[in-house]
C-alpha cells in the first residue's frame, strides 16, 4: 500500500502532468503547423479555454469534499488555481505581443472600447491577487479568514471569464454555456453545502 506522504507526492505529480498537458500539446501543433488558417487566434482561443478549465476546476474541491467527504481533491486546489492563472497570463501575453505587436496604444483602446477585452483584464486583475496570495506564507499573514474571503473572488473570476468567452465567440454559445452552467452548478453546490453545515475550514 502506498504510504501516505507517496500518496500525496503522486497526486500532485499527477496534477503537474494534467496541469502542463495542454500547454505541450499546443506547443506541438504550433511546430507542426496544425492550427489552422489564422494560428494566432488558434492559440488565442486554447489558452483562454484552458483557462476556464483549470478555474472551474479549482472551484470542484470544496463542494465535492462537503458532498462526498473526498478530500485529496482538496491537495490539487492551488495547484488548480495558479495553473489557471499562469493560463490566463500565457492568453493575455500572447494577444499583447503576437496578436497587438506590443501597440500599448491599440491595447488600451481595446480595453476600453471592446466588452470582451474589458472584462477579460478585469478576470485576470482578479486572478493576479489570488495567484500572488496562493503561499502558505500569505495564508499565515492574512489570517485564514481574509484568505479565504479574497479567494472567494475565484467565483468572480469564473463568472467574468464566461462572459468574455460569450462575447468574443459571439455566435457558436456552445461552450461558453457549458462553462457557464458548470461554474453555476459548483457554486450552487457551495452555497448549499454552507447552508447545511456552516462555514468550513476549506
Amino acid at each position: 500500500m502506498v504510504s501516505g506522504p507517496a500518496r500525496s507526492r503522486l497526486i500532485k505529480v499527477g496534477g503537474w502532468v494534467v496541469a502542463l498537458a495542454p500547454l505541450t500539446l499546443l506547443v506541438a501543433d504550433t511546430l507542426r503547423h496544425r492550427l489552422g488558417a489564422n494560428p494566432i487566434e488558434a492559440v488565442l482561443n486554447r489558452l483562454g479555454f484552458w483557462t476556464l478549465t483549470f478555474l472551474a476546476l479549482s472551484l470542484l474541491p470544496t463542494p465535492l469534499r462537503s458532498w462526498t467527504g473526498l478530500a485529496w481533491p482538496l491537495r490539487l486546489r492551488r495547484l488548480l488555481g495558479v495553473t489557471a492563472f499562469s493560463y490566463a497570463a500565457l492568453h493575455f501575453t500572447w494577444y499583447l505581443g503576437v496578436d497587438q505587436f506590443f501597440d500599448l496604444q491599440a491595447i488600451g483602446a481595446d480595453i476600453v472600447k471592446r466588452p470582451f477585452i474589458t472584462v477579460g483584464f478585469a478576470t485576470l486583475l482578479l486572478l493576479l491577487p489570488l495567484a500572488v496570495t496562493s503561499t502558505d506564507g500569505w495564508v499565515r499573514r492574512l489570517g485564514f479568514a481574509r484568505w479565504k474571503a479574497l479567494h472567494r473572488l475565484a467565483y468572480a473570476a469564473a463568472l467574468l471569464g464566461v462572459v468574455h468567452f460569450a462575447w468574443r465567440v459571439k455566435a457558436d454559445r456552445l461552450k461558453p454555456t457549458i462553462f457557464a452552467v458548470v461554474i453555476g452548478v459548483l457554486l450552487l453546490a457551495r452555497l448549499a453545502a454552507r447552508l447545511r453545515t456552516g462555514p468550513q475550514r476549506t
